[in-house]
């Protein structure tokens, strides 16, 4: 299951810090390819952007609301592609390499059928989007991309269902490379659609915000064709995959769904809770919004480093588990807490050092950036509770106990981390500062109680 890495003195250091080095190198073989394959997504992230800008201010307003809607559709999505994981992970430590398979259609067959009902919930949204009160002038704009995103739900939600099932047998990099190889592919359709293109041979006319949100579907279509190829002819897969004859299993996609939704709305809280903080900046003005918005794009790298490190653990947790190997459980999250937290002190490190010409990058306004600065020693506060519920939560994740995670994410993000910001904000006048003050609060204690609940399964269940 493991291959070690070579040793140096630093390297026989950091094992010795983290815990054995085994489980450390395993975590961090399968992890970077994730962190990897994600910030290659906020790459194309930021350069639709910018390329959305460039073409006009009403395209990066509708761009903005339609990306909003859908961020927190897209969580949603995912926490139902992570039940896979520990199905998958199970089953593949177990050698039982027809229920990998199994596993795979129940996956794919689930995360697609609820695809179709995000589709029609949305679609009932545009119908009604006058409810959100957004501004007239961006309608005509914002409503044929928030179609053709709409169109593309279905494929994403195929391809997490790939996505997790490559990265539960422990095979991570090929989704690393699809991922940058459809990132590079929607940068460089974006540039002809948004724009147009007029040469001897080809003429397309300038689409704007309407060409980026197809050069995305083009681009989702596809990893989910490359992905599939990758599946059907790679080697390494050739035990693991399903037969055209392999059918769903109802019970295996009822357990998927067990799994996955309380994910979905655990992942959607959290997201809200960040949403409202936006809308909290925007009670105190275009200036703390746009801070918001640098801020929240610089805390995606961390969140991005830490997020790689939790999914890799819970793959090793799942395949621990599969096999009864209840302490290498528990050993493999607490490990995968230090080697996140020590690879955040390092980033806290670096964004400190260069943190004028980071948020230089992003503006050019003095205003702006001073209000970063007073925003980045919250950034690092609240990184040691992001850590802890992330790990955590993977962690449970990969033991198949979730049903508690949304209890825990309604109290964090909605009891503490919500009111708390408001209290800090608007009642204590600490404006800016006090919306983000909230966060280490809501942060924290989501750590804590994901922390807690996994002690308690592991001690319940390596006690049997």
């Amino acid at each position: 299951m493991f291959r070690r890495l070579p040793n140096t003195n630093l390297s026989a250091f950091l094992w010795r810090l983290w815990g054995e080095s085994y489980i450390a190198q395993s975590i961090i073989k399968l992890g970077i390819p994730i962190i990897i394959g994600q910030l290659g997504s906020i790459a194309q992230q930021f350069a639709d952007t910018i390329m959305v800008g460039q073409y006009g201010t009403t395209e990066l307003a509708a761009a903005g609301f339609v990306n909003n809607v859908f961020n927190l559709v897209i969580y949603f999505i995912l926490g139902i592609s992570y039940a896979s994981t520990p199905i998958i992970g199970s089953a593949f430590g177990k050698k039982d390499y027809k229920g990998v398979a199994q596993s795979l259609t129940d996956s794919v067959v689930v995360n697609f059928l609820f695809s179709l009902v995000v589709v029609v919930l949305l679609l009932l949204l545009y119908h009604n989007i006058d409810i959100l009160h957004q501004p007239e002038e961006i309608m005509p704009v914002a409503l044929p991309y928030f179609l053709i995103i709409t169109a593309s739900m279905p494929f994403l939600a195929v391809f997490n269902a790939l996505k997790q099932y490559s990265d539960a047998v422990g095979e991570t990099k090929i989704p690393m490379w699809i991922m940058l190889g459809a990132n590079a592919l929607n940068i460089i359709l974006n540039w002809p659609l948004i724009f147009g293109l007029n040469i001897s041979f080809i003429s397309i006319a300038p689409m704007g915000l309407l060409g980026a949100g197809i050069a995305t579907l083009i681009s989702r279509i596809l990893s989910v064709v490359a992905l599939l190829i990758a599946i059907a002819k790679i080697r390494k897969y050739k035990e693991l995959k399903p037969s055209l004859t392999t059918r769903p299993n109802l019970l295996g996609m009822k357990r998927m769904l067990f799994i996955g939704f309380p994910i979905s709305v655990q992942l959607g809280l959290e997201a809200c809770s960040f949403n409202i903080c936006a809308i909290f900046m925007g009670w105190l003005g275009a200036i703390p919004l746009a801070a918001h918005q640098v801020m929240c794009t610089i805390s995606t790298l961390c969140f991005q480093v830490v997020y790689g490190m939790g999914a890799a653990a819970s793959v090793l947790v799942s395949q621990f588990r599969g096999v009864g190997d209840w302490f290498n459980v528990r050993r493999t999250a607490k490990t995968a807490f230090r080697i996140s937290f020590t690879l955040i002190l390092m980033m806290i490190g670096l964004i400190y050092a260069f943190r004028y010409p980071l948020v230089y990058c992003f503006t050019t306004s003095e205003e702006v950036v001073a209000v970063v600065m007073s925003l980045i020693p919250c950034f690092f506060i609240y990184q040691f509770g992001d850590c802890m519920q992330i790990t955590f939560a993977n962690a449970l994740r990969g033991i198949e106990e979730v049903s508690r995670l949304m209890l825990y994410a309604f109290i964090s993000y909605v009891l503490v981390s919500i009111p708390f910001s408001y209290i800090f904000a608007f009642i204590l006048h600490w404006n800016a500062v006090g919306v983000w003050m909230g966060m280490p609060f809501g942060l924290t204690t989501a750590g804590f109680l994901f922390y807690y609940e996994f002690n308690k399964n592991y001690k319940m269940k390596s006690e049997k």
